[in-house]
């Protein structure tokens, strides 16, 4: 299975484990609510998966050329009563404007994070963008009509927003911490002002034809 042929299954989580035996009564436990669902195969650590998320909504909003021109047929094939061809691909217009504007969001998390850590990571964080642009990644027995209904029914999952607005905030009270935790840099010593001493003037000598008394 190619990387594409999961990308409706981006908010599919991993199955539940079975019971160790069939005498045991199953757990109970509710559905994650859908901002708290994590894609499958993507990273669970936080900076990994808003990079994951800026690679998987980048390489969306790259194919909007390549994809409108089939998008645009469909769209024109299948229409519903009463409704407008020219309405319904304003919708792509308007979902490339809001995703450009997310995407700098999660660069604006990424880059946080990054001054934050005491260490590199952001060779991690470029291997985690490039895994987000894969599922994207179609093999030659995808039809262009296959690609461009996946591409249109592809939504953002939910975790990304919310998770990079917490990575960013986390990030910035990091650094804060380690700039309070910096020894203060040494006050400017100032220059010392020359004084300048005017010379002291000879006493002044008595007349030598001065009268005797």
């Amino acid at each position: 299975m190619t990387p594409f042929a999961i990308a409706l299954a981006l908010f599919a989580q991993d199955p539940a484990p079975a019971a160790d035996t069939p005498l045991e009564a199953p757990k109970a436990e509710s559905a994650p609510a859908p901002e708290d669902r994590i894609p499958t195969g993507a990273p669970r650590d936080d900076y990994q998966f808003v990079a994951w998320c800026y690679g998987a909504l980048r390489g969306y909003l790259d194919m909007h050329d390549e994809m409108m021109p089939e998008v645009t047929r469909i769209e024109g094939q299948f229409r519903k009563p009463g409704t407008s061809l020219s309405d319904d691909l304003k919708v792509y217009a308007n979902m490339q404007k809001d995703g450009r504007a997310k995407l700098k969001t999660f660069q604006a998390a990424l880059t946080a994070a990054e001054k934050a850590s005491v260490r590199p990571i952001n060779t991690v964080g470029a291997a985690a963008v490039r895994q987000g642009r894969q599922i994207w990644n179609a093999g030659p027995e995808v039809t262009k009509a296959r690609k461009a209904q996946e591409w249109m029914s592809w939504a953002l999952p939910a975790r990304c927003e919310t998770v990079a607005a917490s990575l960013e905030q986390k990030a910035k009270l990091m650094g804060a911490t380690f700039r309070v935790n910096e020894e203060p840099p040494p006050a400017p010593v100032e220059p010392a002002t020359e004084t300048t001493v005017a010379p002291a003037e000879p006493p002044a000598e008595a007349p030598k034809d001065a009268p005797a008394n």
